[in-house]
């Protein structure tokens, strides 16, 4: 049976323009570019890259925690089904900004 983190590469690394990599501290690395998604670590959670609005949000529904290490910029999650969603979330917004620089300065 197929680990969840196993499980989050496999989905999160399946879409447009994903691609998965080693993470620097261990674990996978997600991108779009040369934008990071967030990555997961083997010891069972997941850190992500939002705005500090959408952290606050986050934080405050319960979705995700302060960073692990309190790293600014970032939350954590502990790795299950629901990281996916978190998962969706930054591909999303790393989508929408690809999509402006690219309406910017097409080529």
């Amino acid at each position: 049976m197929e680990d969840i983190g196993g499980r989050i590469e496999r989905e999160v690394g399946s879409w447009e323009g994903v691609t998965v990599q080693p993470h620097r501290l261990g674990g996978v690395e997600f991108r779009l570019g040369k934008r990071e998604l967030g990555h997961i670590h083997l010891e069972g959670w997941a850190d992500l890259p939002f705005t500090s609005r959408i952290r606050e949000m986050l934080v405050e529904t319960g979705r995700a925690e302060p960073h692990k290490f309190g790293v600014r910029g970032w939350v954590s999650a502990d790795l299950d089904d629901e990281t996916i969603e978190l998962f969706r979330l930054s591909y999303e917004r790393a989508r929408v900004a690809q999509n402006m620089r690219e309406r910017a300065d097409p080529i």
